[in-house]
């Protein structure tokens, strides 16, 4: 992602926060907190936003739940395009 892209729009932002999830530098509970207030996306992305939220909230294990979040950002990027 370009550092020029406007990182106010949701689908940047949300980008921003999963990668920093999968790099451990985000708690699950701020990964959670910025998938419930995700506004502005495509049905498509609201579907795998909505995915991964509920994933989180369940017994998943970490390996599990970076799959789903790499599959979320690839929503999140195909669907911005």
């Amino acid at each position: 992602m370009s550092a020029s892209r406007d990182l106010r729009r949701a689908d940047d932002r949300l980008v921003m926060v999963i990668s920093g999830w999968l790099a451990r530098h985000v708690s699950n509970r701020e990964l959670a907190g910025e998938l419930a207030v995700a506004h502005g996306l495509s049905p498509e992305q609201t579907k795998a936003v909505d995915e991964l939220r509920a994933e989180l909230t369940g017994p998943r294990e970490r390996a599990e739940l970076e799959m789903i979040a790499r599959e979320t950002l690839e929503t999140l990027a195909v669907a911005a395009e």
